[in-house]
């Protein structure tokens, strides 16, 4: 039986306890979640220094999932664009039974390994693309006929799962398992198996970002001010980056068309706006390397 499906043996009676020990015992199963993570930590490394490169190239990242591991895929992918200005056609989110399956269980489409090959197949993958196969199981049909075509395309396939030596993470080109064991109720990998997988796709997005110059410091710089809440995110990063007032960072923010970035360059490093496009433009992005230029 597979580790995400055996039962625990720590709250055999979970129905009996009272609603406070019953909270406990589900928030205390939760915080396995992120040991699991921290063990594998040397894997995600590995996962990010291959695909930063592959991503700064033009690539895409791709994730692949059925059930709660598909809906965590989606959810990482529709996040980079307000976060790092990631563009949407190079964070695309594959799921077994369509994007419909996000609202709404589509029975059996997770066991179809020939439709998980077609729709990866569909996204025209190639050697620059990431792939994200994620599976609590390991075995999935459906993500392993997409793991096999990803890697006929040639693709950076990684596999994420829950079980050790799962078929999903030795066949990857790198394999993460986030050995989470049994669940405190059963078979719901939903719960810290799920949230194993969240943690993990939160630091391998953030740290491909900040690979790519995404960030500055520890501050989000590439943030995409779309409503109020944002362009005051945006003027206090400008501050904070910069030291510069109020009105020098609000008025640099107004002549370069709210872009972070290059507010920043343009205070830091004394120039127009022009002339700081031009900057991060020559240095692939990176705030660091176009302040310390000199025109």
């Amino acid at each position: 039986m597979l580790s995400t499906e055996t039962p625990s043996s720590q709250h055999v009676d979970l129905d009996l306890y009272r609603t406070d020990a019953l909270v406990a015992a589900l928030i205390e199963d939760q915080a396995r979640a992120a040991a699991a993570v921290s063990a594998a930590a040397p894997a995600l490394a590995r996962v990010v220094d291959a695909a930063a490169p592959r991503l700064a190239a033009g690539g895409r990242l791709i994730y692949v999932g059925a059930g709660t591991s598909g809906r965590l895929g989606v959810l990482d992918s529709v996040e980079l664009l307000p976060t790092f200005s990631w563009p949407t056609d190079r964070a695309i989110a594959v799921m077994a039974g369509g994007l419909s399956a996000v609202f709404t269980a589509v029975e059996g489409a997770e066991d179809d390994t020939a439709q998980g090959a077609a729709d990866l197949r569909a996204q025209n993958p190639g050697p620059n693309d990431v792939v994200f196969l994620l599976a609590a199981s390991g075995q999935t049909p459906y993500v392993l006929g997409a793991l096999d075509a990803a890697r006929v395309a040639g693709a950076l396939t990684v596999g994420l799962a829950n079980n050790p030596d799962s078929p999903l993470a030795t066949r990857a080109e790198i394999g993460v398992t986030l050995d989470t064991g049994s669940e405190v109720i059963s078979g719901s990998t939903r719960l810290k198996a799920g949230t194993s997988q969240k943690i993990a796709l939160n630091v391998l997005s953030s740290a491909i970002m900040v690979r790519l110059h995404k960030v500055y410091g520890n501050l989000m710089v590439d943030v995409m001010p779309t409503n109020v809440k944002l362009r005051r995110r945006a003027l206090a990063l400008v501050q904070r980056a910069t030291a510069a007032d109020e009105a020098s960072s609000s008025a640099a923010l107004a002549a370069c068309g709210g872009h972070v970035k290059t507010a920043i360059v343009m205070l830091r490093g004394g120039c127009a706006a022009d002339e700081a496009r031009r900057r991060l433009d020559a240095v692939a992005g990176n705030v660091r390397a176009a302040i310390r230029q000199r025109t």
